[in-house]
Parts: structure tokens; C-alpha cells; sequence
């Protein structure tokens, strides 16, 4: 499955006038947050892949404005062609506003999930906004990683964690490709293209 992965920056790649056929082959698309609701909106339009995304801190527009023909999927796990997808949006709070939580605010998000990933068995790919604790993240408060992120890696084994937030152009600190445990963890600032092997 070729799962096309997006976050924080708009790709003039895929606004060009070729995008219908980078897209043809593209069986779904994350968003890791901090997009255009009217740049999801567009790709929609131009795929037939579903488009699941979450929030990223700078998301307040999809309050009034949600990317049109995309699933949201805050707090849920979704399952396409058998592939369980859970996610977490948003940073650690490092002010007022929506899309931010502290420590223990995630750890309740991830709490309140417990029987659906007991009756889903797990997930095979983390979408969030934010990347986990200690694995790509930042040292100051707005880009540190959650640590309830570590913990749902080292207790259900996904194949992959899908994030953004940490830009690559913040310095050579971020990385695009990592690996924690057996779980590939994806930086998806601008796009990515995974591979997914069921």
C-alpha cells in the first residue's frame, strides 16, 4: 500500500499541474497537521485515496473552515484494507489555544482509548502531530514529544509513527527516517511517501 504522508508545509510539488498523476498511484493519505484546510481540500478533489488527518497547533482555521471531503480522526481508530490507523493531534501547550495539551492532558486522551485497542487488537500506524518523547523531538517546550506517544510504541509494536511538527529545516537534529524498536518513525514535514507492507 503507498500511504502519501503530509505535514506543516504545503508542497508546491503537489499543487503543480502534475499532481493528478503523482497522486494516481497513492492509496492513502495522512495529514500530520499544520496545513491549509483549503490544501487538503484540494487533494481530495484530485484523488481517490481517503484523506485521514488530525490537528496540528496552528489548526484553529478547521474550526470554522475543516479540510472538505477529509476524515478526521482525533481519538479514533480507523481501519482502511485492514490497516488500524489511531490518532493524536496536537503539541504540548505551550500557551492558550486549541490543539494543545500538557503531559498528563494526552495521557487521559490515550487512557480513554484503552477498549478500543483492546477490541482492535492495537494499531499498525500512530498519525499525530507531535512526535514522542526522546524519538525526533525538541528540547524546548512547544516541540517536546509526549511521552504516552513512547509508550503506546513500546507497548503495541506498530509498524510505523506518522508525525510532523518538528520541521527538517530546524536543523540536522531532525530526521526524516528513524527507527524505535521495530517501529519505523516517519518525519513527514512537507510529504513523504511510505511503503506500507502488509
Amino acid at each position: 500500500m503507498n500511504i502519501l504522508t503530509l505535514s506543516d508545509i504545503e508542497s508546491g510539488y503537489l499543487w503543480s499541474c502534475q499532481h493528478p498523476i503523482i497522486l494516481k498511484n497513492v492509496d492513502l493519505i495522512l495529514s500530520c497537521g499544520d496545513l491549509d484546510p483549503h490544501y487538503l481540500s484540494f487533494i481530495a478533489t484530485y484523488t481517490h485515496a481517503p484523506v485521514l488527518y488530525v490537528h496540528g497547533n496552528h489548526d484553529t482555521s478547521y474550526q470554522t473552515t475543516p479540510p472538505e471531503g477529509c476524515i478526521c480522526i482525533e481519538d479514533r481508530i480507523v481501519t482502511y484494507h485492514g490497516v488500524r490507523i489511531l490518532g493524536l493531534g496536537g503539541s504540548m501547550r505551550y500557551k492558550a489555544g486549541p490543539y494543545q495539551y500538557t503531559q498528563s492532558e494526552m495521557n487521559r486522551r490515550v487512557r480513554r482509548l484503552w477498549m478500543k485497542l483492546r477490541l482492535y487488537g492495537g494499531f499498525d500506524i500512530l498519525l499525530t502531530h507531535s512526535p514522542a518523547f526522546g524519538i525526533g523531538d525538541g528540547t524546548d517546550l512547544p516541540h517536546t514529544g509526549f511521552h504516552a506517544f513512547r509508550r503506546l510504541i513500546e507497548k503495541y509494536e506498530p509498524y510505523a509513527m506518522v508525525h510532523g511538527h518538528t520541521h527538517l529545516n530546524y536543523g540536522t537534529a531532525y530526521q526524516r527516517l528513524r527507527e524505535y524498536q521495530h517501529t519505523k518513525i516517519i518525519n513527514a514535514y512537507e510529504r513523504y511517501l511510505l511503503k506500507f507492507k502488509q
